[in-house]
């Protein structure tokens, strides 16, 4: 439930946020020009809040719906002018002013993830080193040559000091070839180069995380800890306690949480030699699992809650602190908004053409979940989650469909071409057909979102 709440308030946070940058740069570039700003709305619908400044003709306004905003221009398309104010009109202004005007609200989105981007390189990047574990049989990455152990170093020559770095690298790479080189370092630090090799099917043409498909398993030396002890059970009468660390099983060491797992399904009655280790100091104890039929067949049990943990070495081992002063900050902050930018761009032409699924289109759902998700890992992963979105929205509204940004910029572009604007029909006409693009691209989203929820 707390999970639930925070998505939600951080999708307001994030929507209402995005919104307000991009509106403001319709406002702000409008009101440079000369033009007349009636309303600001972050929101459609009922007012919630509203107010005027002194001076200020602006209605400034918060609405009902946060999934967006707009900004009223005085228009005489949209209703009489008073001739004393007719020059402070929109439609009155040149053509380059308002493709101008139009133009800043991707732009402020753009501007936004820089500044996003800047404030997370300065704040620090946590992440995961990319240790790999054993990769599934026949699996890519199996067929690579990638052991337990190894650290993937860089991705055609590009270094990557954590997951998402390896992720995004090979993201890139897919869209147009068949394999990459990885090189990679294994515990010894001796480095070698590997092929991987992505198939004959496009990453992105099923739905699901490619890098699981790829077989691409994170390393987690996670240890085996006994998070809550039930009364009664088997595991009080070996005298278990929460907080264990389960060290061996018969003298098997190194085990994960879910290998101790199976090993007390596959041993009903039947008394395992056990190490724990508590305060640490390590123990040794005698544990006989309870009986229980499930699904036909007898599995062991110990009424206790199985967890997992990280020894600090390890936890050390793995940890990617990425963080740049101030001035380095920036240089980063570029390059990674030109990286994300230029990857989703791609990503969107693969949609076009048919070579990623429809099914990895997201909705609010997902957003909000992502959002929920970031916002409790801390404030560097939701200035990263901004920057993402910010980008997305930017692009999103360049995009040449009418009613969005990008449809005004091409009527003002026909009009530079022919020296007069489309006529009003053609231009209802085109409005009429970029609100039904829009309508089954939502739904599309929202569909998919649900399927995601409910499988």
């Amino acid at each position: 439930m707390t999970q639930f709440l925070v998505s939600i308030l951080a999708f307001i946070v994030a929507i209402g946020l995005l919104v307000a940058v991009h509106e403001f740069g319709h406002f702000w570039v409008a009101r440079r020009l000369g033009v007349k700003v009636l309303r600001f709305s972050i929101g459609f619908g009922r007012p919630i809040l509203r107010w005027r400044r002194k001076n200020d003709p602006t209605e400034y306004v918060i609405a009902a719906l946060p999934l967006g905003g707009y900004v009223r221009m005085l228009d005489e398309r949209e209703g009489e002018v008073d001739p004393a104010e007719q020059h402070l009109a929109f439609n009155r202004k040149g053509v380059w002013s308002r493709i101008a005007i139009v133009a800043a609200g991707p732009a402020f989105n753009f501007l936004f993830a820089l500044v996003a981007y800047w404030l997370m390189f300065m704040v620090g990047v946590n992440g995961i080193k990319p240790y790999v574990d054993d990769p599934p049989p026949a699996s890519p990455a199996y067929e690579a040559g990638l052991q337990a152990g190894d650290r993937i170093v860089a991705v055609a020559g590009r270094e990557t000091p954590d997951w998402e770095a390896v992720r995004m690298r090979l993201l890139e790479h897919s869209l147009d070839h068949n394999a990459v080189q990885l090189s990679v370092a294994d515990d010894g630090g001796r480095g070698r180069t590997l092929t991987l090799d992505f198939g004959a099917q496009p990453l992105l043409k099923e739905e699901g995380d490619f890098i699981e498909r790829l077989g691409l398993i994170s390393w987690r030396p996670y240890i085996p800890v006994v998070a809550k002890v039930t009364p009664g059970g088997a595991a009080e009468r070996a005298g278990i306690q929460d907080g264990d660390w389960v060290m061996a099983v018969d003298g098997r060491e190194g085990l994960t949480a879910q290998e101790f797992v199976k090993i007390l399904q596959a041993s009903p009655e039947r008394e395992l030699d056990l190490v724990v280790e508590r305060d640490g100091r390590r123990q040794t104890l005698t544990l006989r699992p309870d009986a229980r039929e499930v699904d036909g067949q007898v599995q062991g049990f110990i009424n206790a809650a199985i967890g997992g943990t990280l020894r600090e070495a390890d936890r050390e081992k793995l940890a990617a602190t990425i963080t740049h002063g101030p001035i380095a900050s920036i240089g980063e902050s570029i390059a990674k908004t030109g990286d994300v930018t230029l990857l989703t761009l791609r990503l969107m032409g693969k949609l076009v053409t048919g070579d990623a699924s429809l099914k990895n289109v997201s909705g609010p759902i997902t957003i909000a979940d992502y959002a929920g998700l970031s916002a409790l890992v801390g404030l560097a992963a939701f200035l990263y989650f901004l920057a993402m979105v910010s980008i997305s929205l930017g692009i999103i509204n360049l995009l040449p469909v009418p009613i969005l940004d990008g449809g005004h910029l091409l009527y003002y572009v026909i009009e530079l071409i022919k020296g007069s604007p489309l006529s009003e029909a053609a231009q209802a006409l085109g409005q009429r057909i970029g609100l039904a693009m829009l309508a089954g691209l939502m739904m599309l989203a929202i569909y998919n979102d649900l399927t995601r929820l409910f499988s």
